[in-house]
């Protein structure tokens, strides 16, 4: 079996990451403003991936989506991220990773997703249990046009799980796919008919789930570089696929699209995992590079680096926690935490929170990595790269940065 050392795995993972000097990622580092370069730039990073993770959260100036193509893209008018899902854009929406911004020519390769959410994963058969109310959604939109889901009938609500029922099964339509999102207008969805969202060219073919799986699995390492088998499942959330995410993989390593790969830690350990032929080579060359001037980026909590917590510990000996959902005054870090990175280090964490109204950007916390209680850094470059990830990101916002 092949082997590739920390250092390169983690060298590859920012370079198919798009975090690493143009000609080792292969993708864009500048789009001025929201023209059809700066589009194609963004549409460029999506595609690498194969997924955009959706959030609601915007109390640091952006949503996660936005802030993966900030970080990766200078130059961008920062409201384009939020307008990527239009009419005609070459994305759709679906469960990705999670709720997200896929290339559309990925829709017909979660065709065996759309079949098995016929029941809905939350909610069971909902439609089957309300179908006048199915009906009559479905009427409207065909009859009126796209519906926005703040404009659905019901009483008032209180969060995801009290949803009106009509919100209930619009997403359990949208889920098996009768209907689409045909683009997000201040993050609102706006619902309509699949067929008046989708190409009937991808909309017909019928992708037997095998070669979806597939293709899936080969996106999955484009994004990632090197990666465990669990780790390619649970970028797409196959849970419970564990045979056919094994099959596929053996049918593309007979093909040679992959290629058993193994992490060799400094102490010896090995774990095994998966690659494309082609990255092991460019992991070979990364191993002696200088990857980029430790000069500071800051990046969403769920950028597509960062969400798998083991591997950001096995890659980087950073602990990626998210304490959104704990009380105040449990939480260590912050309430929505951007990591630092510095050249290949994640070197801090900081808390934000925008104030838009007064323009402004505000560093509630920050906290250095390697030196106790993380009040002081333990190299000044991480300082210096902290200062200047949090001057260019509230650049690209168009903010004030608070001094402190």
């Amino acid at each position: 079996m092949n082997t590739i050392d920390v250092r390169s795995a983690r060298r590859l993972a920012l370079a198919r990451a798009g975090l690493l000097k143009p000609e080792w990622s292969g993708l864009p580092a500048r789009a001025r403003g929201r023209g059809k370069r700066a589009r194609a730039a963004c549409h460029a990073v999506l595609d690498r991936f194969g997924y955009l993770q959706l959030d609601t959260v915007s109390i640091a100036g952006a949503r996660s989506h936005a802030i993966v193509l900030l970080s990766r893209i200078e130059g961008l008018d920062p409201d384009l991220p939020e307008r990527l899902l239009v009419p005609g854009a070459p994305v759709f929406e679906y469960w990705g990773h999670e709720a997200s911004w896929l290339p559309l020519d990925l829709y017909p390769d979660f065709g065996w997703r759309r079949q098995a959410f016929r029941k809905h994963p939350w909610w069971g058969d909902i439609v089957g249990k309300h179908p006048d109310v199915a009906r009559k959604l479905l009427k409207r939109i065909r009859d009126d046009g796209p519906i926005r889901s703040a404009d659905m009938e019901g009483p008032g609500s209180r969060g995801w799980w009290d949803l009106k029922l009509t919100k209930k099964v619009a997403t359990a339509l949208w889920s098996s796919g009768e209907l689409a999102i045909r683009e997000r207008r201040n993050f609102q969805r706006s619902y309509d008919l699949a067929e008046r969202v989708i190409p009937q060219a991808l909309r017909e073919p019928k992708v037997r789930y095998e070669h979806a799986l597939e293709k899936l699995l080969l996106k999955g390492l484009d994004g990632h570089g090197w990666a465990t088998t669990g780790t390619l499942s649970r970028t797409w959330r196959l849970t419970g696929h564990q045979a056919a995410i094994g099959a596929a993989l053996e049918r593309l390593e007979r093909r040679g699209d992959v290629t058993r790969a193994a992490l060799r830690t400094d102490d010896g350990k090995r774990t095994a995992g998966w690659i494309r032929p082609s990255d092991l080579e460019l992991a070979e060359r990364l191993r002696v590079i200088r990857p980029r001037a430790d000069t500071g980026v800051l990046l969403s909590p769920f950028d597509p680096v960062l969400w798998e917590r083991k591997r950001v510990q096995d890659f980087f000996a950073f602990d990626q926690v998210l304490e959104i959902f704990k009380p105040e005054g449990q939480r260590k870090y912050g309430y929505y935490c951007l990591p630092v990175l510095a050249g290949e280090r994640l070197v801090a964490r900081v808390d934000l929170k925008a104030h838009r109204k007064e323009g402004r950007l505000r560093v509630l916390s920050r906290r250095f990595e390697g030196n106790g209680d993380g009040r002081r850094p333990a190299r000044t470059a991480d300082a210096e790269a902290t200062r200047v990830a949090l001057e260019r990101y509230a650049a690209a916002l168009g903010l004030e940065l608070d001094p402190s």
